[in-house]
């Protein structure tokens, strides 16, 4: 436990309420981003895959709408331009088609956001990235995207590999 020197406060109260206080009266609270737990054993094997548009929020069939400002959005990697369902990973291009500045996150669809910034970009600004992505790790190939930004931005994900 520790403070600030105040004068107001009085020493005579605190340093006998101070030592009734033990380890047990608090609770530990873990913070920040814990990976989850791989499944597989073993190295992994790369597979190169054509170029293909996995997300696009520009067009509904593919993902639409635009993502909505600090707020995430999980999508489906597996199932989509020869990703089997038991990937682990993709490699991946990703873009943002910036309304407003910040950027963006992407991580496995079953685990909170760590924070991290994949692209980032300005308001106005077309701004793209490649990147290696861990997919959830439940069975469902989610992969979720933080739009952690002012505006209201659209993203593309085009998928040329994966990792199984």
């Amino acid at each position: 436990v520790q403070g600030t020197y105040d004068t107001r406060w009085d020493n005579g109260t605190l340093n006998p309420a101070f030592s009734s206080i033990h380890a047990s009266d608090f609770e530990v609270v873990q913070l920040g981003w814990k990976p989850p737990v791989s499944t597989t054993s073993g190295p992994l094997s790369f597979h190169t895959l054509r170029p293909c548009r996995v997300v696009d929020t520009r067009s509904t069939p593919t993902g639409g709408p635009a993502l909505q400002p600090n707020a995430s959005r999980v999508f489906t990697a597996t199932g989509a331009c020869g990703v089997p369902s038991g990937a682990v990973a993709i490699s991946a291009n990703v873009t943002v088609l910036a309304a407003g500045g910040g950027w963006v996150s992407l991580y496995p669809g079953d685990s909170g956001n760590p924070g991290t910034r994949n692209v980032s970009f300005s308001a106005g600004q077309t701004r793209a990235a490649s990147a290696l992505l861990y997919l959830a790790s439940d069975g469902t190939g989610g992969l979720a995207v933080a739009n952690m930004s002012s505006g209201t931005n659209h993203f593309i994900l085009d998928v040329n590999g994966y990792f199984q």
